[in-house]
């Protein structure tokens, strides 16, 4: 069973930590107080303050309209509810544009009370990573199906299948690492290559869609909760609800299952 007991703060330093320990890291998406005080409690080790809440909070189609002051309200809202997980903050899209324009977000994210700050893609954001970790801002990265690119990709689609699509993302991997950043979601990844990627990689994988090769995973709360957004609910995601029979079990129940590996598994893996 997950462990529910008042716990310390984490720190981002022992995020490499738990990965040369073996422990899985547990991640969802959070945007209140509330659940984020259920998610502390729970155990979950990073809370996500994600450019979702424009299509599981706000109503949109997409992850695009979401602003910089969006993703500030709700970290400060889930800050002043978890004390334990570390709080990661979404840049929306074209906030990250340059590594000035990241900046200036990342600071309103930190000041709100965010630990680390998540931006999509690699190539010129390389540069960004680097000048934000300069300045002491800890950085995840995110490949693979990456939301915010959705107008190019056509829609939301499994990376990496073909061959030169996954020379790139082992690259990519390899690049936002060096590049200083402390984190990496994978997200809807073959499960043998997300395995591969983190075997080569020197920080910490989270996977989406990637399957349990990562050294931790990530879902949207709502998706795990079984709430109809309006969506299609991609394969990888599950109603921990179900089983869990309340909030507080659903969301102990998935602690629990990433932890021992048991999630996610063939079923809720890509190929």
């Amino acid at each position: 069973m997950s462990v529910h007991a008042e716990q310390s703060a984490l720190s981002v330093p022992q995020l490499a930590r738990a990965r040369a320990e073996g422990r899985k890291l547990v991640m969802l998406t959070c945007y209140d107080a509330s659940f984020a005080r259920v998610l502390d409690a729970a155990g979950v080790d990073l809370i996500l303050i994600g450019d979702s809440l424009g299509m599981v909070v706000q109503g949109h189609d997409s992850t695009l309209p979401v602003q910089v002051e969006d993703v500030a309200y709700h970290t400060a809202a889930v800050a002043r509810g978890a004390r334990r997980a570390i709080k990661i903050a979404d840049f929306p899209f074209g906030s990250d544009a340059t590594p000035e324009q990241a900046h200036a977000a990342a600071v309103r994210f930190v000041q709100a009370g965010a630990a680390m700050v998540k931006l999509e893609g690699a190539g010129h954001k390389l540069e960004t990573i680097r000048f934000l970790v300069e300045r002491e801002i800890p950085v995840c990265a995110h490949l693979g199906l990456t939301p915010q690119s959705v107008l190019r990709m056509g829609g939301f689609k499994v990376q990496g299948r073909e061959q030169s699509a996954a020379d790139q993302l082992r690259a990519s991997a390899l690049a936002v690492a060096e590049a200083g950043a402390s984190l990496l979601v994978l997200e809807g990844v073959p499960a043998t290559l997300a395995a591969e990627i983190t075997a080569a990689s020197a920080i910490p994988t989270i996977g989406i869609g990637a399957g349990a090769g990562c050294d931790g995973q990530v879902l949207v709360l709502h998706d795990l909760l079984g709430i109809d957004t309006g969506h299609r609910k991609p394969k990888f995601v599950k109603d921990f609800l179900a089983e869990g029979g309340s909030i507080t079990g659903a969301i102990s129940s998935y602690v629990d299952a990433v932890r021992s590996g048991a999630f996610p598994d063939a079923t809720h893996s890509y190929s």
